[in-house]
């Protein structure tokens, strides 16, 4: 049995897997999305929010600590630079996946794994926030004032 064990092994030895999330989450940063299978999505997820937590503070422990995982300094100084500066006031979550299917070969389900500050397709449709109208009950009574003084 496997009771709480939360990482996903997604067959691979740790090596392997380790270098794979390193690389996915070195393509994610530096192409703002990328296409692999839902638990390869749903497990990049997890491992590249903290390290964009971490940019958020650009210091060169944390630079450190980022490259640590990422082992590429391009991908480092683009989240740094580009990404980190965008996501400032967004307190987390900041890459959407979503199901595009399955896969013609294998039948796997497919993901799309994105940045969500950078996706210019729903920032743009994004509905502005409206004023909030005032209720009905207070619309009465507003007409109501009108009325009364014009009766007088």
């Amino acid at each position: 049995m496997r009771h709480n064990k939360a990482v996903n092994h997604l067959g691979r030895k740790s090596g392997h897997r380790k270098a794979l999330l390193s690389n996915m989450a070195s393509s994610l940063i530096m192409n703002k999305r990328i296409t692999t299978t839902v638990a390869k999505a749903k497990a990049l997820k997890s491992y590249v929010e903290p390290l964009i937590t971490k940019s958020k503070e650009d210091t060169t422990h944390s630079r450190r600590v980022v490259f640590s995982y990422l082992k590429d300094k391009n991908a480092v100084s683009e989240l740094f630079r580009v990404i980190a500066p965008k996501i400032a006031d967004r307190p987390g979550g900041y890459t959407r996946v979503l199901h595009v299917g399955f896969r013609q070969g294998d039948a796997a389900e497919m993901a799309l794994i994105e940045l969500v500050d950078f996706n210019e397709a729903a920032l743009a449709s994004a509905p502005k926030k409206a004023e909030k109208k005032a209720t009905r009950r207070s619309s009465k009574k507003a007409a109501e004032a009108v009325e009364t003084p014009a009766a007088e």
